[in-house]
């Protein structure tokens, strides 16, 4: 049986020198099940025939197993930054969400030290309340106090950048686009010193500028003991921001290891390296020139009967 663990708070303090392990993934498999078209789709009695009689009927209603992740071992240690890189589907989002606590594992174990928190989960946002609303909603759901969010109020907002065209923090988040309410996300979850911090693509939304401060955070979030993850396509968010990257294929640890060792060879893997500049043909040399073409073209031959003939008198 599957279990997730989170360790005890309560331990000794280890000396600075000392790696201390935040987040221990043992041979962790994570196993959907998708309901197909077998008989009796959509009716209450078949529902409950499939939560009784589990294994008995998952052949038989056409239940489909995905294995998204597949025997993933690593340990994350205290002030690490770990990128989390591969293509799309190979389970990098469900490892994250099964270390957060939100997916079970089929098999194997996952320990943490402290509450893993992912980026716009534990912040749990309402779109028909105001931007102003949600900031403290969203803190008050990772644990702070009114008197920490409203300490933290300007200093969110300014990060997210909500009110630099306006004053939409006043505004309902459903009015929101897409980028913006994701760079509200991020700043609500970033205000706080988390023991983990999972982000989920989160640095691709906006623009340049933010994605600095967004950076810049997560490297001072590392400066204050915690463990950040951050899943991206972005290789230049990952160089950037990371120590470490843990390379995902098709559910499998591919490699695991220090962020320009990994990124060179899935680079390698996908074809994105830069293509090397083609060397441009050397010119083909001229054919030499005779003297006489060098002199100007040449008189044109006279037929054999007029060179043989006098001269009038």
């Amino acid at each position: 049986m599957a279990e997730y663990v989170e360790a005890p708070t309560d331990t000794p303090p280890a000396s600075p020198a000392e790696r201390i392990p935040t987040v221990v993934v043992d041979h962790v498999d994570i196993v959907y099940r998708v309901n197909g078209t077998g008989a009796g789709r959509g009716s209450a009695t078949a529902a409950l025939n499939r939560i009784v009689r589990r294994k008995k009927t998952e052949r038989a209603s056409g239940v489909r197993k995905v294995h998204a992740v597949k025997n993933v071992s690593f340990v994350a240690y205290r002030g690490e930054a770990i990128g989390l890189i591969g293509t799309n589907g190979s389970g990098k989002s469900t490892l994250l969400k099964s270390v957060a606590g939100l997916l079970p594992v089929e098999n194997g174990r996952i320990y943490t030290d402290g509450q893993p928190s992912l980026l716009g989960v534990n912040a749990a946002l309402m779109s028909d309340l105001t931007g102003e609303r949600n900031v403290y909603l969203g803190g008050l759901a990772m644990g702070m106090s009114r008197e920490q969010i409203k300490a933290r109020y300007q200093e969110i907002v300014d990060f997210s950048g909500i009110n630099e065209k306006g004053d939409f923090i006043t505004l309902p988040m459903r009015t929101y686009s897409s980028g913006m309410a994701a760079r509200l996300r991020f700043s609500i979850a970033a205000s706080k010193d988390h023991d983990v911090l999972l982000v989920d693509e989160a640095l691709a939304t906006g623009d340049r500028s933010f994605q600095k401060r967004s950076e810049q955070r997560i490297r001072e979030l590392r400066q204050h003991a915690g463990t950040v993850f951050l899943v991206s396509h972005s290789a230049k968010s990952i160089r950037d921001t990371c120590d470490r990257v843990l390379w995902l294929e098709r559910g499998e640890l591919v490699l695991d290891g220090p962020t320009e060792e990994v990124m060179r060879e899935y680079e390698a893997f996908t074809g994105d390296r830069a293509p090397k500049a083609k060397a441009k043909p050397k010119p083909k040399p001229k054919p030499a020139q005779t003297p006489a073409a060098q002199d100007g073209p040449a008189a044109p031959e006279k037929p054999a009967d007029q060179a043989s003939a006098p001269l009038p008198s």
